[in-house]
C-alpha cells in the first residue's frame, strides 16, 4: 500500500524540515555523492520529483540549464522555492507523482528518497513514466535508504534490483553502503553503446 498523503502532511505540519535534511552530515554526504555520480558535467533539462525542502535541488541546479523540482506538499514546495530564490533556471511546482507528470522531456531524472513510499505496482508505473520522459541516452539516478522503516515498502537495494530488471535501462553505476544505495542508469540508445564518462570523451 502507498504511504498516504496524510503522513507527509503531518510531518510538514510539525516542522519545516521534518527529516533535518539541511543539517545532517549523512544527508550532505549522500547528496554530494549523488551529484558526483552524474555521468555528464551538465544537463539541459532535469526533473527532480519529491524534492522535499530543496537541499539536493540546490546542488543539482549547479549542473543543469533547466531544472524542474516538485513535491506533493505545499510547504515543502514553498521552502524549496525560497532556497532556490534567484536561480531563474529552477522551476518549483506542487505535483503528486505518478498521477501528475510534466509534459517536458528530460536528459536527467533524479529520484531521491521517494520510491519506497509506493507499493510495487505504483513504483513500477512511476519508473516507467520516468523512462518514457527521458531522452535517448538520458540518465535516471536513484538514491534510497537501506534501513527498515515502517512507512517504507522496500529498501534502496530492492529498488536497485528492480531497476536492473526493467527494459530500456542499462546500468552505469551502483554504489552500496550500509545506509543507502545509489544507482545510475542510462536510457537505451537504439543500436548504441552505454556511454560511460570515459567512453563519452573517447577514452575507452
Amino acid at each position: 500500500m502507498n504511504t498516504p498523503a496524510t503522513y507527509f502532511e503531518g510531518q510538514y505540519a510539525d516542522a519545516a524540515d521534518p527529516w533535518h535534511l539541511a543539517d545532517r552530515w549523512y544527508d550532505r554526504r549522500k547528496y554530494d555523492l549523488t551529484v558526483a555520480a552524474l555521468p555528464r558535467p551538465r544537463y539541459q533539462q532535469a526533473f527532480e520529483p519529491g524534492c522535499s525542502v530543496g537541499v539536493l535541488t540546490n546542488l543539482l541546479a549547479t549542473r543543469c540549464d533547466q531544472l524542474l523540482s516538485t513535491d506533493r506538499i505545499a510547504s515543502a514546495v514553498a521552502t524549496t522555492a525560497r532556497r532556490t530564490r534567484g536561480m531563474d533556471h529552477v522551476t518549483v511546482r506542487q505535483m503528486a507523482v505518478p498521477e501528475q507528470w510534466p509534459e517536458e522531456r528530460f536528459e536527467l531524472v533524479v529520484l531521491s528518497e521517494l520510491l519506497y513510499y509506493f507499493d510495487e505496482s505504483t513504483r513500477t508505473r512511476l519508473l516507467r513514466r520516468s523512462i518514457e520522459t527521458l531522452s535517448a541516452g538520458g540518465h535516471l539516478v536513484t538514491v534510497h535508504w537501506n534501513h527498515p522503516v515502517a512507512e517504507h515498502t522496500c529498501t534502496g537495494r530492492d529498488i536497485a534490483d528492480h531497476l536492473d530488471a526493467l527494459a530500456d535501462l542499462n546500468r552505469l553505476a551502483r554504489y552500496d553502503d550500509p545506509d543507502f544505495t545509489l544507482t545510475v542508469h542510462e536510457h537505451s540508445r537504439e543500436g548504441g553503446p552505454v556511454l560511460s564518462p570515459a567512453r563519452a570523451e573517447g577514452l575507452a
